[in-house]
């Protein structure tokens, strides 16, 4: 996700409600990155992005720093959705700089 050109995880969240609205339920999704999906998987996905995304922001609204966030391994619940294309610290410090509109550092991913 690259922050610094605009993206954000609210748009990532809404891009892909928007396409779920329009896929048939047999329909095979072919992600950017991963294996072949549902429109479940998508839906799942878009329940990681959300909850995420809620739980960063509690601790950002608490007055925590990122550092503080990954020493309480905040996204732990989601540590089985940690894969080769980003991992959970990576996603962390996404989540974060969003959130604190710290854009100009681009999340590099493997």
């Amino acid at each position: 996700m690259d922050l610094g050109s605009g993206g954000s995880v609210e748009g990532m969240i809404a891009a892909n409600e928007q396409v779920l609205a329009q896929l048939p339920a047999d329909v095979k999704v072919i992600p950017g990155h991963g294996p072949l999906s549902t429109p479940d998987d998508v839906r799942r996905y878009v329940a990681m992005l959300k909850d995420t995304l809620a739980v960063v922001e509690k601790g950002v609204k608490a007055g925590k720093t990122l550092d503080q966030l990954k020493q309480e391994n905040v996204l732990a619940p989601w540590q089985k959705g940690n894969g080769d294309f980003i991992t959970s610290e990576q996603w962390l410090a996404t989540l974060y700089n969003d959130l604190t509109g710290k854009s100009g550092e681009f999340i590099k991913h493997n």
